[in-house]
């Protein structure tokens, strides 16, 4: 069974900086491409970044520049580095494990994050 386990939201104001941390269980880490997503209130769930087990990265053009993906296979988890935060990037973040820029079949519960203006 596939669990994937997210860390690291809050609330940050304008031009901070955020690191979430995504832990995985029970798949091919090593294997998987790893992918971030996120979904603000009232919006759909949209793609944010992902990277391949060889750690190439590919990330949305609204995070281009700002947010920065990656991965230690030794310890299963993969982080989202977040700088200079805008409120527009408030909302619900969730790792996912299997897909890329569309969504692969594991998700984890999501982790909060708020940019006060």
């Amino acid at each position: 069974q596939v669990q994937l386990g997210e860390s690291g939201g809050g609330l940050v104001q304008a031009g901070g900086s955020l690191r979430l941390t995504c832990t995985a269980a029970g798949c091919t880490f090593r294997t998987d491409a790893m992918s971030w997503f996120r979904q603000a209130p009232g919006k759909e769930r949209v793609f944010v970044a992902y990277i391949t087990w060889r750690s190439s990265t590919y990330y949305a053009d609204s995070v281009k520049g700002r947010f920065t993906i990656s991965r230690d296979n030794a310890k299963n988890t993969v982080y989202l580095q977040m700088n200079s935060l805008k409120p527009d990037d408030t909302a619900v973040y969730y790792c996912n494990a299997g897909g890329g820029t569309i969504a692969g079949p594991y998700w984890g519960q999501g982790t909060q994050v708020t940019v006060s203006s």
